[in-house]
């Protein structure tokens, strides 16, 4: 729910039930006021019937000593008062037992309103002398009934007499409690409200301080929900977890640089003077030919060809093409060197020789199938490099039948780790170690899976690599004769 939502909710809510409560109890007083009032008027009603009736015996008495038009004048006004009073009392309803002594009062109001009438209309003054005795006594009568019937209706309104006393003792203790119950329930809703508002917002606040100090854990936010803040927390989750994947791709092109600047430092190391180096060594491969040892020409030749390309630059992407070439040339070396002792195959497809891969990767594999694969046979040792289509990948093995690695010395190489009990694998001039190829591989595909490697004590080793993308035209150039001047560095 929403923050509008939960706003436009529970704030009429509240409003609402404060409105509910207060017109119950204004229902509950209104009941309470009207019983009270039809019963008072009805009293009121037989004391004014009473006192009328005095009035009218009087208004009687003064016209029959002094019959002057006044005095009827008076005396009718009195009747006509004491007609409406009568069919005001006539069309009350009460209780059954007083509805019959109610109908007598009636009644002796007609019969009073009767004499009154035959009593002014009479010539002989004895016979309204006899008139004016019956109306006075009547009127006694209902004085008498009068108060009768205001007993009568104080006996029957006694029970509500009690619940009225107890309705307003209960109003006068439900009032202040409803108002403590709704100021109580207003401070919770609205202390729920805030903090279902602030609460989130101050854990924002404090996630933005961690940002702020480069603190990525991200563990003050507060928990998903669907309101705004709940949006606006998912917002901070995407954001960490952006910077998190930049500050991963910048970790990793850092570590590609790094490795590219070790790489191009231990070429620096592994060269005295290389410009000097490679002329040196063209003399000597001229001086060689003259003196007719082609072979010692040729190795001198490839010698060349490997210190060139290891002061290439290191850090622009070469073919598959080009590392081939360059392990050709380490093989035309080893092959003087261990002779009839190591036999090397070559399984090339063409097809594949475009495709991309960092400087500097093949060889060093090449050159630890030699040194720790086959360099201690004294026959019979193998080496062979094949690359193949396999699939949408570039299938590059480079295998031994050397005394291959256990499970652990393997697990701990692909891990970029130092295996157990084990003496770290050793690197020379021109092999720069598998871990710092794994390791450049990974970089490069950004591809944890790029390497695989399959060895047994006893059995060889067989270290296979499975190269993503498209092969390009491959581009042959013209051979190099020397040190090109970006290398002369």
């Amino acid at each position: 729910m929403t923050l509008r939502k939960k706003l436009l909710f529970f704030i009429p809510l509240l409003v609402l039930l404060t409105n509910g409560v207060t017109f119950f109890l204004f229902e509950s007083s209104k009941t309470v006021q009207h019983s009270y009032n039809t019963m008072m008027d009805r009293m009121l009603l037989y004391t004014q019937s009473a006192q009328t009736a005095d009035d009218n015996v009087r208004a009687l008495y003064t016209y029959l000593l002094n019959p002057e038009e006044s005095g009827r004048l008076a005396l009718e006004q009195q009747q006509a008062a004491l007609y409406r009073i009568k069919e005001r009392l006539a069309g009350q309803r009460t209780e059954s037992d007083i509805a019959g002594v109610l109908q007598g009062y009636v009644h002796m109001l007609e019969t009073l309103a009767e004499q009154e009438q035959a009593a002014g209309k009479s010539e002989s003054p004895t016979e309204a002398l006899s008139y004016y005795e019956n109306a006075e006594r009547t009127s006694s009568f209902i004085r008498e009934e009068e108060r009768r019937l205001i007993d009568l209706e104080l006996s029957a309104y006694e029970p509500v007499y009690r619940s009225i006393q107890l309705e307003i003792v209960r109003m006068d203790w439900l009032g202040p409690a409803v108002f403590i119950i709704n100021t109580l329930l207003s401070i919770v809703l609205a202390l729920w409200i805030s903090r279902s508002i602030t609460g989130p917002v101050d854990r924002l606040v404090l996630t933005a301080q961690q940002l702020s100090k480069g603190e990525l854990d991200a563990e003050y936010l507060p928990e998903r929900s669907n309101d705004e803040l709940g949006i606006l927390s998912e917002s901070f989750r995407h954001m960490i977890k952006d910077l998190k994947d930049l500050m991963g791709k910048d970790k990793e092109r850092m570590e590609s640089e790094r490795l590219v600047k070790e790489l191009e430092l231990q070429a620096l190391q592994s060269q005295i003077n290389p410009h000097f180096l490679f002329n040196t060594l063209n003399v000597l491969s001229k001086l060689a030919l003259l003196e007719g040892a082609d072979q010692t020409s040729d190795l001198i030749v490839s010698m060349s060809k490997l210190i060139r390309y290891n002061l290439s630059r290191l850090d622009r992407p070469v073919t598959l093409g080009d590392e081939l070439r360059h392990v050709r040339e380490y093989f035309t070396i080893q092959q003087a060197r261990f002779r009839s002792r190591v036999e090397i195959r070559q399984q090339i497809d063409e097809s594949v020789l475009g495709v991309l891969i960092p400087a500097l990767t093949i060889q060093p594999l090449v050159e630890n199938a030699f040194v720790h694969g086959v360099e201690r046979l004294e026959s019979g040792g193998v080496i062979r490099l094949a690359m193949e289509q396999a699939g949408e990948d570039v299938k590059v093995t480079i295998a031994d039948n050397g005394a291959g690695m256990g499970m652990e010395e393997r697990d701990a190489l692909l891990a970029l780790q130092d295996p157990p009990q084990t003496a770290p694998i050793k690197k020379n001039s021109m092999g720069f170690g598998t871990r710092n190829v794994i390791k450049r591989l990974r970089l490069f595909y950004n591809r944890q899976d790029i390497v695989r490697i399959e060895s047994e004590p006893g059995q060889g080793t067989s270290v296979i690599l499975f190269l993503p993308g498209s092969p390009l035209p491959e581009q042959k150039g013209e051979p190099i004769h020397d040190v090109p001047s970006t290398d002369r560095r």
